[in-house]
């Protein structure tokens, strides 16, 4: 969420930004001045009530003890009058901040500067390319003629059991995407240092609500019968509602809202293995082949509190780690620095990484590491004390990473270590992890 002072005083530069990201200003923020005029007239006129009233207090004692009675009662009735007026002034405030922040709640944030101007993803600069594309002496498959040959992925039986984007892995295809979460694991807390969480795979309105993920995108998340998305639209966030994560950042980011953290444990870096539940509400139609969109899957997030002024290093660092994992699987990727047009909702800045995937011939996301600032921190009450114990509270810097989507790192390995016999080659690091084997073949 944006800072509301910010708004007021630097309404043009947002309005800008906002339009920069392909958004409506006025649909977005509507009046926001003449609303925001109203809301502190309202608060002055109460602070001065409130004034009077103090004064009358003052005047009433000195009369009654001064026997003047008469007098004092008829302060008293003024006194009274003033009561009511301060009730209404202070419901009419209320409401008016309530307003206000329903507006901001629906504001993405702003993009950076160094944040490339467009309106799709056509538009993303491209920052980075690591490996080459490997070449086969055969039409290599796309993972899902892969997976079912092999007897690994068995899609038809996972839209019986489920519905249409749901995925069954079975034998060594199961074992790969096991295999594939531990290595993520060992290699982000052993290497980078990060601390492993498990956390719950269901979170509360108020948990999406700081993350960003409603009361926009609540058509694209799953709930449980508690949960009132209705409620939810109008800003009505639960403690006791429960919706299905989508990502592992929801309930990670959280794990802190409403405190105060201590500046030396900055930056704090949090990995968590989870599924995730996607309605897919906005994809009808898109990916419809293979596992590339599920309504459910595995993912290994990193998510990271940092001071504001190391954020910009940290998200460097945090999208390294995330890099490291396709290198040491020797998967070709690239590095993309998405445009305002394609950044999400709750980002300031976003790299995408995109795996190489022969069998289909482009490159796909893999990887969305964001730096959200203080938005995400302000909407969950996220903060540190930069200069000791005493100092005012500020809010941290919130970071968060794929590192990586497990489904996708497993069909980018089956298309990329596809062989002429059908066969899948097990990259190196991931041997100890299977058991020692290295080569995936069908089991009789």
């Amino acid at each position: 969420m944006l800072d509301l002072a910010f708004v007021r005083g630097n309404l043009e530069l947002v309005e800008t930004k906002l339009r920069a990201r392909g958004a409506d200003p006025a649909a977005l923020l509507g009046d926001f001045l003449a609303l925001d005029k109203r809301r502190r007239e309202a608060i002055t006129q109460s602070e001065q009530a409130k004034a009077r009233r103090n004064e009358l207090s003052q005047q009433v004692g000195a009369l009654k003890k001064a026997g003047k009675n008469d007098e004092a009662a008829a302060l008293m009735d003024e006194t009274r009058a003033l009561k009511d007026k301060l009730d209404e002034l202070d419901r009419a405030a209320t409401e008016l901040d309530e307003q206000l922040r329903q507006s901001l709640a629906r504001v993405p944030n702003l993009t950076r500067d160094e944040v490339p101007s467009g309106t799709s993803e056509a538009d993303n600069k491209v920052v980075k390319t690591w490996g080459q594309p490997g070449k086969f002496d055969f039409q290599p498959k796309p993972h899902w003629e892969v997976g079912e040959a092999l007897g690994i992925l068995d899609l038809e039986r996972a839209a019986k059991l489920s519905g249409a984007r749901f995925a069954v892995y079975m034998g060594a295809g199961a074992r790969l995407e096991r295999a594939l979460i531990s290595f993520m694991l060992d290699l982000h807390t052993r290497k980078h240092g990060y601390t492993e969480v498990l956390p719950p795979f269901m979170v509360n309105s108020k948990s999406l609500f700081g993350t960003g993920q409603l009361p926009k995108f609540a058509e694209d998340l799953f709930r449980c019968s508690d949960a009132d998305a209705e409620g939810a639209a109008r800003g009505e966030y639960k403690d006791n509602d429960h919706w299905l994560i989508p990502t592992a950042e929801v309930p990670v980011t959280n794990l802190y809202r409403d405190e105060i953290l201590d500046e030396a444990r900055l930056p704090l870096s949090l990995t968590a293995y989870t599924p995730c539940f996607r309605a897919e509400a906005g994809a009808a139609g898109k990916d419809t082949r293979g596992i590339i969109r599920q309504h459910q899957f595995q993912k290994v997030e990193l998510v990271k509190f940092t001071r504001p002024d190391e954020s910009d290093a940290q998200h460097e660092q945090l999208t390294r780690d995330a890099e490291e994992i396709l290198e040491a699987l020797k998967l070709p990727y690239r590095r993309m620095l998405l445009c305002t047009g394609d950044t999400g909702f709750s980002s300031a800045k976003t790299y995408d990484l995109e795996v190489w995937l022969p069998g289909q011939n482009l490159y796909r996301e893999i990887s969305s590491c964001s730096n959200f600032e203080a938005f995400q921190a302000r909407r969950a009450n996220i903060r540190f004390r930069p200069g000791g114990p005493k100092s005012k509270p500020e809010f941290v810097h919130t970071l968060n990473g794929s590192g990586l989507a497990v489904g996708r790192t497993w069909l980018a390995i089956l298309e990329n270590y596809q062989q002429a016999d059908g066969s899948v080659l097990v990259p190196e690091v991931l041997r100890p992890y299977m058991g020692g084997m290295d080569r995936i073949v069908r089991e009789q």
